[in-house]
């Protein structure tokens, strides 16, 4: 077997047809919504990388500081031979992982960028020989199947991507992930935590206006990829704190009254002035809320480790 191995779980229009209809729902719907995964072409994810170095926006170092400080518990904890990791991207922070993960077989990256997968997965067989990288092209937010590896196995899904789902979302999710594991295999998950309000939308609304640039450019991968005509500068970036929720919500106002035209989906938006269109929601965590939703699923929290100030945490649950 080559060190680097990538399969394709996607069709080739995949992401094509996913955009349509989720452009389609969302633009109907009430209140109107697109999801948070359209940020993320080559613009987006270049403008993520810049908020990650934001002052305001505390999770990406919090999230480091605690790889840095446990990975070597987290090795001990599960003596782990496969490490997959959930929406990778360039694989940066597993750097950690893989380094204290001395009995590690295989890494399998899951992904919907091929690029990335490529690009990451070569560099990791470059940097350690013996290390099995089988990258997937897939959708972790749907069916996942996965390679025949050794055990114990260990899920990664970091970044508080986690927050991303709404509650019946994350609960289909985790039982998808127990689906995925054998009894003793874990999942380590990275969850933002709940904080003062003020720091919460600090991190969503820098005082750069990077992160209003981020949500922007949903609008401009619609027009590219759909022909729509939307003026991002028509719309204002708005960030908020929802208590009873308590998530952070991404929206999109319109200054105006105005109509959108979407070609490709025969489609033509009317946006009332002052508007909003909502395009994430980030959920903040307390560490018995998130023992409960492992819990449902099947898995149990045995680890709980947070940053310096506890504003992140990482979490290790095991399957029952």
């Amino acid at each position: 077997m080559s060190p680097f191995l990538l399969t394709r779980t996607l069709p080739e229009d995949a992401t094509d047809a996913a955009l349509r209809a989720d452009v389609q729902h969302g633009l109907t719907g009430t209140p109107k919504t697109l999801p948070p995964k359209w940020f993320y072409d080559a613009q987006g994810s270049e403008l993520f990388e810049q908020i990650t170095e934001l002052t305001e926006y505390y999770p990406t170092r919090a999230e480091r500081e605690i790889l840095i400080a446990r990975s070597t518990e987290i090795a001990e904890a599960t003596g782990a031979r496969t490490l997959i990791e959930l929406g990778s991207g360039s694989s940066e922070k597993t750097r950690y992982l893989l380094d204290a993960l001395t009995d590690l077989h295989t890494y399998i990256p899951v992904d919907v960028s091929e690029s990335a997968l490529t690009q990451a997965g070569q560099a990791l067989v470059a940097e350690r020989p013996g290390l099995q990288v089988h990258a997937l092209i897939a959708d972790f937010t749907a069916s996942v199947t996965l390679p025949d590896t050794p055990g114990p196995r260990l899920i990664a899904f970091l970044g508080g991507t986690i927050g991303n789902l709404l509650p019946a979302e994350r609960a289909a999710f985790f039982k998808a992930i127990r689906s995925l594991l054998s009894p003793g295999d874990a999942l380590l998950l990275g969850t933002d935590l709940v904080k003062d309000e003020k720091v919460l939308v600090r991190a969503y609304d820098d005082a750069a206006g990077v992160t209003a640039a981020f949500n922007k450019n949903v609008l401009t991968v619609v027009n590219r990829e759909l022909g729509a005509d939307f003026d991002p500068g028509a719309f204002d970036h708005v960030a908020l704190w929802d208590t009873e929720n308590e998530w952070i919500e991404m929206r999109l106002r319109s200054h105006t009254a105005q109509t959108v035209k979407i070609p490709a989906l025969d489609l033509a938006v009317d946006f009332d002035e002052g508007e909003e269109l909502r395009t994430e929601v980030s959920a903040k965590f307390r560490k018995e809320g998130v023992r409960a939703e492992l819990s449902t699923a099947g898995l149990e929290l045995a680890h709980w480790w947070t940053d310096g100030e506890e504003r992140f945490a990482l979490s290790l649950s095991v399957a029952r």
